[in-house]
């Protein structure tokens, strides 16, 4: 009997998936070529150290990947090895891919941890504060669980100040994250509390899953309102912890951590009065004792008296004052005297009383050397009571014998 391909391939498929072995079969190995198409389907081969084969995950299996599948992951592929007629290459349809060793949810975990710290999402600084004293706040959890009716019973005997408002979203399933990202929008949108609480009660980590999720992790990050997450107890660790400004241990803490106790209130207020009393008492104590200080002061108690005395010293001291001034002057005066006696000694008018005269220039310069004159040049002659014009007829130079003349007249 002759075949053609197509009807070679068709046998081939008809036998393979009658096949009890490989129309049901784990595949494990190593992703490589993987490519995710428009169309929603997964393309990838699985390989090990000697050989590999061609592998497809169509969308509608696809939809329930908790992780993003990647080149270099080993994974166990469950499904059926059949050909495609039209090029008679035989592949692995996968119905179901999980990562090897540590499981599809924990692979999951890992990779969003791994983006989202990338994006900065769990950095320190864009942690916000929780506010002192809340006037609002909102549990965005599930309305039926006990992790609510804990809450508000706590943050009532704590804090009866602030409202309480419930958020109803389920916490659990399919959709789950979904509406807890949009509750908290909704929360921020309207500003209806100062902080938000959102969580749950303990469970496996299926029943967490919703806060692990990308959506519900993005939201916690937007919100401009402080989020506490309180997701199960203590052991669990989500993605919301993360990247919430405040992780509680269990519902319970987070109520603890949101609101004061009023109990310590009370207490601070109590050990505050009694501070500002004492203190009032100190400060009334050392007021009394400054005014029985003044009161013995001199002039407070007869400030007539207490002038006087100043008066009289004033009076003194103005006398003092004026003596001193007087015995200055008078000295000054002296000095002055002694100054000016001193100068008229040193006048040019007292030589000249004394029968000499000063040669002049027509110019008014003083002649103060023979040798500045020429024979015929005319000066002036002053005396003490007036002068004479003069033309010189000869120029005697050298020393002057005073007195002279005198003796050869005699």
């Amino acid at each position: 009997m002759t075949y053609t391909p197509s009807q070679l391939n068709q046998y081939i498929k008809g036998r393979m998936d009658s096949d009890p072995i490989l129309s049901k079969i784990l595949v494990r190995g190593e992703l490589s070529n993987y490519k995710l198409y428009p169309s929603g389907h997964h393309y990838f081969s699985l390989k090990d150290g000697e050989g590999a084969i061609r592998c497809v995950l169509f969308r509608g299996n696809a939809a329930g990947l908790r992780f993003r599948p990647e080149n270099g992951m080993q994974v166990i592929a469950s499904g059926r090895v059949s050909v495609f007629p039209r090029d008679g290459q035989y592949q692995l349809y996968c119905e179901r891919l999980t990562p090897e060793g540590a499981g599809e949810l924990a692979a999951a975990f890992e990779q969003l941890k791994r983006k989202l710290a990338a994006q900065g999402l769990f950095d320190l600084d864009r942690k916000k504060p929780l506010p002192r004293f809340p006037e609002k706040i909102a549990l965005v959890t599930s309305p039926a669980g006990a992790a609510v009716r804990d809450m508000i019973r706590i943050l009532g005997a704590r804090y009866p100040l602030a409202e309480v408002i419930v958020v109803p979203v389920l916490v659990q399933g399919e959709g789950a994250a979904r509406e807890i990202a949009a509750a908290l929008d909704y929360v921020n949108y309207h500003r209806l509390a100062d902080v938000i609480i959102t969580g749950r009660g303990g469970g496996s980590m299926e029943d967490l899953w919703a806060f692990n999720e990308e959506a519900a992790a993005l939201a916690i990050g937007r919100s401009k309102i402080p989020v506490i997450s309180a997701v199960g107890h203590e052991p669990d660790v989500t993605i919301a912890d993360f990247v919430a400004d405040v992780r509680a241990a269990t519902p319970s803490n987070a109520a603890e951590l949101a609101v004061p106790d009023q109990n310590e209130l009370y207490a601070r207020l109590d050990s505050t009065g009694e501070y500002l009393r004492k203190t009032v008492a100190v400060n009334l104590g050392n007021c009394r004792k400054k005014l029985v200080f003044l009161s013995q002061n001199p002039a407070l108690v007869n400030p007539e008296r207490y002038f006087e005395g100043k008066r009289l010293l004033l009076d003194y001291q103005n006398q003092a004052l004026l003596r001193e001034m007087e015995q200055a002057l008078a000295r000054r005066r002296e000095r002055l005297g002694r100054l000016a006696a001193s100068l008229e000694a040193m006048s040019p008018l007292k030589v000249l009383a004394r029968g000499y005269a000063i040669a002049q220039t027509p110019e008014g310069q003083v002649v103060a050397s023979a040798k500045d004159l020429a024979a015929g040049e005319r000066i002036h002659l002053k005396w003490s009571d007036g002068g004479a014009a003069c033309r010189v007829e000869e120029i005697e130079t050298g020393e002057v014998q005073y007195g002279s003349q005198e003796k050869n007249d005699l």
